[in-house]
C-alpha cells in the first residue's frame, strides 16, 4: 500500500491561554495543502515490524519516529502483524507544516486499511490525538477549525480553489516549546472563524498567527522570508504554525516560475489549491 501524507498550512492562529497543564489553548484554522511524502507499508519480510526513511534527513531515530510511535499506539488497540514501513520524506521538517502528524496519521489509516480493522474516522482520531496535536486533523484532512490545545477539531467552510500557494521554508528550524514561551496569549476581540468569514482581501493585517513576533525578532531570516512574499503582493501572507515556514496565497498563475530564485537556500514549493 502506498500512500501521500500531505502538509497543511494555519489560516491565523491565536493564542488564548496558557492552561494548567502547561499547554495553550489555540483557535486556528488547518487547511490541506499539496506538499506530500510518500509512504508504503507492505507485510513484514521478518519477525519484527521495521522503518526504513529516505529523501530528506531526519533528526530521529526509527524507533522515535512517530510513524513508529503510530503502529505501537494501534498496537495497544488490536493485535497487529509485522510490517516494514518505507517513508520518503519530501516535506520540510521543523516548518510548521505537520509533516511528521501527517505521516503518522496517514500510517494509520493505512494500516486500518490494509488490515480491514474497521476503525471509524473518530476513532482514528482519538488514537491520533495521543501522538500529536496536529495529527487529528489529518484523518480527516479537510479544512478545520481547531480549538483547545489543537485536538478539538469542527469543519469550517474555506474555499481557496482559486488561488495558487507559494511555500517557503528557510534553513532554520524553530522548536515548538521555545516559540510558545516567548508569546503573549491573550483573548482577541474578533475570532479566526469570524475573520475568515470576511472577504479575503480584508485578511492581511487582521488574520494573524501570534507567534510571528517573536519568532521573528529571533529568526530574523523567517521575517526576511515573509518582507520578500509581501513584496510579490499576495492575497494574504503567513507564517504557518510556529514555523520556520512562510506562505503567500496568490491569484490563479500569477506566480512565475522563477520565483525560488528569490529565495536562494530555501525549500519551496508552488502549487494550485
Amino acid at each position: 500500500m502506498i500512500l501521500f501524507p500531505n502538509a497543511k498550512i494555519n489560516l491565523g492562529l491565536d493564542i488564548l491561554r496558557k492552561r494548567a497543564d502547561g499547554y495553550h489553548d489555540i483557535e486556528t484554522v488547518m487547511v490541506p495543502v499539496p506538499w506530500r511524502d510518500v509512504l508504503e507499508i507492505v507485510p513484514a519480510r521478518g519477525e519484527e515490524t521495521t522503518l526504513t526513511v529516505t529523501g530528506r534527513k531526519v533528526d530521529c531515530p526509527p524507533e522515535k519516529n512517530l510513524v513508529m510511535k503510530a503502529y505501537r499506539a494501534l498496537c495497544e488497540e488490536v493485535t497487529l502483524p509485522s510490517v516494514d514501513i518505507y517513508l520518503r520524506k519530501i516535506i520540510p521538517d521543523g516548518a510548521g507544516l505537520g509533516g511528521g502528524s501527517a505521516d503518522a496519521s496517514f500510517t494509520l489509516m493505512g494500516l486500518n486499511e490494509l488490515f480491514s480493522l474497521g476503525f471509524t474516522k473518530a476513532e482514528l482520531a482519538r488514537i491520533a490525538s495521543s501522538l500529536g496535536a496536529d495529527c487529528p486533523f489529518f484523518i480527516y484532512n479537510t479544512p478545520m477549525l481547531c480549538t483547545g490545545t489543537g485536538t478539538d477539531m469542527s469543519p469550517v467552510e474555506v474555499d481557496l480553489s482559486d488561488l495558487d500557494l507559494l511555500i517557503v521554508k528557510p534553513q532554520v528550524n524553530v522548536p515548538t516549546a521555545v516559540a510558545y514561551s516567548r508569546t503573549s496569549p491573550a483573548i482577541p476581540e474578533v475570532t479566526v472563524s469570524q475573520l475568515l468569514a470576511s472577504p479575503r482581501d480584508s485578511w492581511q493585517g487582521r488574520l494573524k498567527n501570534d507567534f510571528e513576533p517573536s519568532v521573528f525578532l529571533s529568526y530574523p531570516d523567517i521575517a526576511s522570508v515573509k518582507e520578500r512574499i509581501m513584496s510579490l503582493e499576495p492575497v494574504y501572507a503567513s507564517m504557518s504554525g510556529s514555523g520556520a515556514s512562510v506562505y503567500g496565497l496568490f491569484g490563479r498563475d500569477i506566480l512565475s516560475p522563477s520565483v525560488p530564485a528569490l529565495f536562494p537556500g530555501c525549500d519551496t514549493l508552488i502549487a494550485s489549491l
